[in-house]
């Protein structure tokens, strides 16, 4: 399952990752700045470290899980 993945930095300097499953693709870039934009001026979301301030990076992240099959 593919996750997009928003890094922001917080007060305290810390970087604080927030996952959102099944993005649309392809991503848009100006659309995923337009978001990080919103959620930090409508302070959106807290973290333990404060206020989030800065945009710092957005991924797609591919989790592939393969089951081994032991013979039990």
């Amino acid at each position: 399952m593919k996750k997009l993945e928003l890094k922001f930095q917080n007060q305290d300097g810390k970087i604080v990752t927030y996952s959102l499953e099944k993005p649309i693709e392809p991503v848009d870039p100006a659309a995923v700045i337009a978001a990080m934009d919103e959620i930090i001026s409508q302070n959106a979301f807290t973290s333990t470290g404060g206020d989030l301030v800065l945009k710092k990076s957005a991924r797609v992240v591919e989790n592939i899980v393969e089951e081994i099959d032991l013979g039990l």
